[in-house]
């Protein structure tokens, strides 16, 4: 909480002017001089903290104010000095004793000789009404100082009367309003809506987002009808959504008190301000009174060059598991940031191929127009010989905290040109469609780049140029989420072939429930119950989903059900866990679900007693009252054990927020023939095919293929090794917010808040015609890390909030199919890691000459590891093995 005591004070008789005789704003008498004690201080700490922990300073003053001249037309339009005098800056903290940063040094020394002589130069108010018209100061004084000045000057502004009105202060074009009582005056000024030029971004989804609160309340005390006093408080507080131990506060207070009166000096005649503004000194110019940006300064930093040799080596692919290499991912981003194009184009073209695709994340993560300009000059898509880097730059693209339309504008130029590889021209297709989505969030829908690229997605659908195009431009719609598209994705989930019913439908199971429509869900019905045509059985059931999933009728459950035994047999076990796993974890279509179960035609033994090894399960990796990590898996097989489809997600819920942490997709198809059995039907002519596809945060990427074809399969079985195949590798900038605060005492606050993981998702697929087995193995490990870093700067003493969060974690999937016999055997786990949680802090003062002092705190925990079920039989091994832990030790996460 800020608190603002502006004091603009009037006496009784001589020495004040009386509330009842000016009933739009305060008015000084003629021929005084006031003066005032004056004080701003600042603290910061992490949300919770009690103020005497906190790190922070102040800075007081002795303050003259004279009336120089008043209109003689009317009282309330006059022309009052301000003159700082007798500045002194101290702790906050009076515990702070001998460690104090300011012990030992007068003002001078502290603030500047050039600052302390700006700061005590007189300011002119230009009050109407009892707000300020102009702000008079002479040119080129320095910024801070010009700030701290206006802080002071927008004490000067407020009104006697109820009402809410827009005020133009240090603050911006604020909302704020008055209520007028018989003893005080307050004024309340609604921040969230001032509106002022200053930097800053946040991440688009609000589970990766941060919550803010700013409050402003100033209150005017008024003793026999004259203000006496003037108080005031604004809050800055934020805690992140994912992980609310990040958090901080700003509280910041000023005070302007008088102290005594005596002879000021006469009014200075004239009729116009102007001619009296120039009278009293020509190089007065009138500047405005929102603050103005403090410029940042860094001194003795190393240059970008020096900066990426000293953690070059942290960046190493052995080294990637490590939070260390987090850290200083972020930290190279934030260097990025200020630098220029030829620098980032240097250290590029001088690095060693190990290193290098761990740059071309660092740099593309930078997301400023130097960056991208390097980035584009650096990659060849012509080129073979870089198609790793052109494959991380692309995935960078999709992961971007806050995209911009020139990054969109790039990509799609470089689709309309050549390409060395078509796996790297469908990635720049599906990362289109993940930029579209991100702008549309954003409230750039009509941009021009983004109307391009909707047209390009929407167009080849509708007349794919070739064929093959086809799943492309499906993917890509995957990430962008059209709402124009669905009826394209009717069609191809309806008629198209195998495959590409298949990708259409789970395109629609992304969608929001308001957008699957009654006629969605009859086109759905048509193919879960096949009224039109034959559908495998991957394109019934992800239709079924669809539906179950959002908002089903009476009917479309009743027809569901009724058709389990009617289908074929691992299809009956697969559905009928499905529909227990949408009782048994309460999903919002369980009601509906219940209702029709009351119907002995629909729930009885023999429906329900359907043998089978598919399953579906949901359950919890992480509970609270704020947040949840929930996981799903569903497994189908073949009717001769082989799997067709296994699919494992991770999704992370903060309030009605969620976000699509993970999802990794292991498909097979057509494998039967190796062990003489008998596909099932509309299967029976499928090429031998088995691939993997992964959602990240919420983008699809481009799948890869295991083999593809049985001379391909031969192959592959032949020469396996059993190695996993990586789907993603790299480190994502995950959470971005930076933010620019200009508080109203004229300190300016800084907020950056990021969050990096290294990340590598694998999976293999093994397959033994010897031992008559089958196994499919997925692996994610992260290596997570959370900064904070909140300031506040005066441009000669800074106050700063470190903190940071981090983890390395892992979770583990694999499913083991023995098919000597039916039913065949399966086995299937999913472990998650032990993790350790380590939490820091780091509290400090620092004057510009060097000087500083510093606080540091260290926390450590450890979340034990967990196998974690993945069926209702064995749903409380979890926490029947390993209690849950503190929030302290998990808070958060999808790992």
């Amino acid at each position: 909480m800020i608190l603002l005591a502006v004091l603009f004070l009037c006496f009784f008789s001589s020495y004040s002017a009386s509330v009842k005789g000016h009933t739009t704003g305060l008015s000084l008498n003629n021929e005084r001089l006031y003066k005032l004690t004056y004080s701003t201080e600042v603290f910061l700490d992490g949300g919770k903290g009690k103020l005497q922990d906190s790190v922070g300073y102040r800075i007081s003053s002795e303050v003259d104010v004279v009336l120089l001249w008043r209109n003689p037309d009317g009282d309330d339009d006059q022309l009052i000095q301000v003159t700082i005098t007798a500045v002194n800056v101290e702790n906050v903290n009076q515990q702070r004793g001998e460690k104090s940063i300011f012990k030992g040094k007068n003002t001078a020394k502290i603030i500047g000789k050039d600052n302390l002589e700006a700061l005590q130069k007189p300011m002119l108010l230009h009050l109407v009404r009892g707000k300020v018209k102009e702000f008079y100061s002479y040119e080129n004084e320095p910024v801070g100082i010009e700030n701290l000045k206006r802080g002071l000057a927008s004490l000067f502004q407020m009104q006697l009367s109820s009402g809410t009105t827009n005020e133009m202060d240090i603050s911006g074009d604020c909302k704020v309003t008055y209520q007028a009582q018989q003893d005080k005056v307050v004024k309340i000024k609604a921040l969230d809506t001032c509106k002022i030029e200053r930097s800053g971004f946040t991440t688009v989804n609000q589970v990766l987002g941060v919550s803010s609160k700013a409050t402003s309340v100033t209150t005017y005390k008024i003793e026999d009808s004259f203000v006496t006093a003037v108080s005031a408080e604004e809050t800055r507080a934020f805690s992140l959504n994912f992980l609310q131990t990040i958090a901080g506060k700003i509280v910041s207070k000023q005070n302007l008190e008088l102290k005594t009166t005596e002879a000021g000096p006469r009014l200075v005649p004239g009729k116009q301000v102007a001619g009296v503004i120039k009278a009293l000194d020509s190089k007065y110019t009138a500047i405005p009174i929102v603050g103005q940006v403090l410029p940042k300064t860094c001194k003795g930093c190393p240059s970008l060059a020096e900066h990426w040799q000293s953690i070059r080596k942290r960046l190493e692919p052995d080294n990637l598991s490590k939070a260390e290499a987090v850290s200083s991912f972020l930290a190279f981003i934030q260097h990025l940031r200020t630098a220029k194009r030829e620098e980032i184009l240097q250290i590029l073209k001088a690095e060693k191929k190990e290193v290098l695709p761990q740059l071309v994340d660092a740099v593309t993560s930078a997301q400023t127009p130097a960056a991208l300009e390097a980035i584009l000059d650096f990659l060849d898509f012509k080129s073979d010989s870089s198609i790793v880097l052109q494959e991380r730059f692309l995935y960078a693209c999709g992961f971007a905290s806050h995209p911009d339309e020139e990054l969109l504008r790039a990509l799609l130029s470089k689709f309309k040109g050549s390409f060395a590889s078509n796996d790297i021209r469908e990635t720049v297709m599906i990362i289109i469609g993940a930029l579209v989505r991100k702008l549309c969030q954003n409230e750039g829908c009509k941009l021009k780049a983004v109307v391009e690229a909707k047209k390009l997605i929407l167009g080849g659908l509708e007349k794919p140029e070739k064929k093959e195009d086809t799943m492309m431009y499906l993917l890509a719609l995957k990430n962008a989420l059209l709402p124009e598209g669905i009826p394209l994705l009717l069609k191809y989930a309806e008629a198209g072939e195998g495959p590409v019913s298949h990708l259409a439908t789970t395109v629609l199971q992304r969608y929001d429930v308001s957008f699957i429509t009654d006629e969605v869900k009859k086109t759905l019905n048509r193919i879960y119950h096949q009224n039109r045509k034959v559908h495998e059985k991957t394109v019934r059931t992800a239709a079924a989903a669809v539906i179950l999933k959002n908002n089903p009728s009476y009917m479309d459950v009743k027809n569901i059900l009724l058709s389990i035994g009617e289908l074929p047999k691992e299809m009956n076990k697969y559905m009928l866990t499905f529909v227990r796993d949408i009782l048994n974890f309460e999903m919002p279509s369980s009601k509906m679900v219940r209702r029709v179960l009351k119907e002995m035609v629909a729930h009885n033994y023999d429906r329900f007693s359907k043998s089978g090894s598919s399953s579906t399960y949901t359950g919890y990796i992480e509970r609270s009252p704020h947040a949840a990590s929930t996981y799903s898996l569903d497994i189908l097989y073949s009717g001769s054990g082989i799997l067709r489809r296994s699919n494992l997600n991770v999704f992370q819920y903060i309030g009605k927020a969620d976000l699509h942490g993970s999802q990794v997709v292991i498909e097979a198809q057509g494998l039967e023939s190796l062990i003489a059995a008998t596909p099932d039907e509309g299967e029976e002519n499928l090429d031998s095919y088995a691939g993997m596809s992964a959602i990240l945060f919420d983008v699809q990427l481009r799948p890869v293929t295991f083999f593809s074809g049985y001379s391909d399969l031969m192959s592959k079985m032949l020469s396996a090794s059993g190695d996993p195949v990586s789907v993603v590798k790299g480190l994502i900038l995950l959470i971005d917010h930076s933010q620019d605060i200009q508080l109203q005492s004229g300190l300016k606050a800084n907020m950056e808040i990021q969050g990096g993981l290294a990340i590598d998702i694998s999976g293999s697929m093994e397959f033994s015609l010897w031992y008559r087995e089958s196994k499919t193995r997925v692996k994610n490990r992260v290596a997570v890390v959370i900064t904070s870093d909140v300031t506040v700067d005066s441009s000669f003493v800074k106050a700063g909030l470190e903190s940071r969060a981090e983890t390395e974690a892992g979770l583990e999937f694999i499913s083991t199919v023995q098919f000597s016999q039916y039913p065949f055997l399966v086995c299937m786990q999913m472990d998650r890691a032990e993790a350790p949680f380590r939490k820091f802090e780091t509290k400090y003062e620092r004057l510009s000459t060097g000087r500083g002092y510093v606080s540091r705190r260290r926390k450590e925990s450890l979340v034990a590891g967990c196998e974690l079920p993945l069926h209702q039989e064995n749903s409380e091994m979890c926490n029947a093995v390993f209690p849950p832990q503190p929030e302290s030790a998990s808070s958060g996460g999808w790992f």
